[in-house]
């Protein structure tokens, strides 16, 4: 899946993934939203980020959830 909107950068907050190379990580958003926040709160809060970026972070976390690891098992 390609997110365009998602940066990681390890001189920026660790690598952690953020919106567009800003120091606001793709965490932060989706603790708001988990939270309660609004998505129009989040973006009062965060006047540098748009609402596509509140839903390409969603759909990150969602992504990132999907991946699985197995254990590996010797015969």
């Amino acid at each position: 899946m390609l997110f365009t909107r998602i940066s990681h950068d390890p001189a920026v907050m660790g690598g952690k993934p953020c919106i567009r190379g800003l120091r606001i990580t793709v965490s932060t958003i989706v603790g708001l939203i988990a939270s309660g926040s609004s998505r129009e709160r989040i973006l009062q809060s965060y006047p540098q980020i748009e609402e596509a970026d509140i839903d390409e972070s969603l759909a990150y976390a969602a992504w990132r959830m999907e991946e699985r690891e197995e254990a590996l098992v010797l015969n």
